[in-house]
């Protein structure tokens, strides 16, 4: 009997041996994978995700994110905290680097560090950068800003951002509403009296034209006549009719 459970335990561990050296080796798991088919949900949100997806590659630390781009400095600000996934696949464009956050304030703070090492400069950097969403969405190595600008349009957030508390943006986003919207209230007041001026000045020359033909006209049919009783008179209106001199 002890030999029977002493064989057992050696099994069980043996077992559990062999799982965590599996578990060790198997690679790590998106947080959100699709339930058709198993594919980390960001993959299916790349550019043309059917063709894109063959070449993508799923990356879930900064080690695979260098092995994958290189040692870039501004991969260096991206951290792989609390969910963090990215996902990389080649277009025509350039290479695509999707970073996902899981909270819209660890995107706004690696924005800014991006942001900043882009100013900064050096090699390596970025043909296009945009966050969108909760992504932070990189283009590499390409030769056309125009082309990269077009293949990030393509990139689409289609996820909805709720704070559990209060937004700490609201009142950001309040203030650039109503600049916004005052902005707007004032270029279209100006339009509109500009408009109103000109059509006023336009209108008011077309009327005087026509009322000065009218009388142009009235004056010619009008009977030539003189007050002067008679007597010599200045021709001022050129209303009278010349005096023959013999």
């Amino acid at each position: 009997m002890k030999a029977f459970i002493l064989l057992t335990i050696v099994a069980l561990m043996m077992i559990g041996g062999v799982s965590a050296q599996d578990a060790g080796k198997s690679p790590a798991k998106s947080l959100e994978v699709s339930e058709v088919d198993g594919v980390p949900v960001l993959v299916k949100h790349l550019p043309d995700a059917e063709e894109a997806q063959a070449r993508a590659r799923f990356i879930k630390s900064p080690e695979e994110l260098r092995e994958t781009l290189g040692d870039r400095p501004v991969l260096k600000v991206i951290e792989f905290n609390g969910g963090t996934e990215a996902v990389e696949a080649p277009y025509e464009a350039g290479r695509l680097l999707i970073v996902e956050y899981t909270n819209p304030q660890g995107s706004i703070d690696a924005d800014q560090k991006v942001l900043q090492t882009i100013a900064e400069g050096g090699e390596g950097a970025p043909t296009a950068y945009r966050r969108i969403g909760n992504y932070n969405v990189f283009v590499f190595d390409g030769t056309d800003e125009a082309a990269a600008a077009e293949l990030l349009d393509q990139v689409k957030y289609q996820k909805t951002v709720q704070w559990l508390g209060e937004d700490p943006y609201l009142l950001r986003r309040v203030e650039k509403y109503f600049v916004t919207t005052t902005r707007d209230i004032f270029i279209s007041t100006v339009v509109v009296i500009v408009m109103g001026i000109g059509g006023a000045i336009v209108a008011g020359i077309i009327a005087g034209f026509f009322y000065f033909r009218f009388r142009d006209r009235r004056r010619e049919r009008t009977a030539a006549f003189s007050d002067a009783g008679g007597l010599t008179r200045l021709n001022l209106d050129d209303l009278t009719s010349e005096i023959a001199v013999d």
